[in-house]
């Protein structure tokens, strides 16, 4: 099995969905952000120390140190931003889109103070989200809605689904 690559917006349940699928795939599963975590520290302090280019960096570089197949990787919400990092999945793997409206991210996030992108103003915000969700969809071989949907119906919803070999 190809390696499944989950993208999508920050809150929209990559980590949560990603995990549940590797137990039922009996197969590994890797999440990006907490790959740059063990080896570089908080991603908060990545970007407050060192900027967002070099989070983007350290991002690209774990990406590539996932396998092409029989993995369920969760990536961060950014990882779009780079052209190569797209390419990296489209060519290795099958990208998923988990999709959520600004509402369900809002409801789900709220404040959270670990997500360096998350804090300012809320038409920053949903800036960031419209610019992001075309590239989610552009890079994405399908897309999941998880709109008011528990993380196991969403796995069961890709589980479903024709994915390729």
């Amino acid at each position: 099995m190809k390696t499944i690559y989950l993208i999508g917006f920050m809150g929209t349940g990559k980590s949560t969905v990603g995990e549940m699928l590797s137990d039922k795939l009996f197969i590994p599963f890797m999440d990006t952000d907490q790959m740059v975590v063990d080896e570089y520290g908080p991603i908060a302090a990545i970007f407050r120390e060192k900027g967002e280019e070099t989070f983007r960096m350290h991002e690209a570089e774990m990406l590539k140190r996932t396998p092409e197949s029989g993995c369920i990787v969760s990536t961060g919400g950014g990882i779009v931003e780079r052209k190569e990092n797209v390419e990296f999945m489209q060519r290795n793997g099958t990208v998923i889109h988990l999709n959520a409206s600004m509402k369900e991210i809002t409801s789900r996030l709220g404040d959270d103070p670990n997500r360096p992108l998350w804090g300012g103003d809320y038409r920053g915000k949903i800036r960031l989200y419209n610019r992001r969700k075309e590239l989610y969809t552009e890079a994405a071989d399908m897309t999941i809605l998880t709109d008011d949907k528990q993380a196991q119906a969403i796995t069961d919803e890709i589980l479903s689904l024709q994915l390729p070999k």
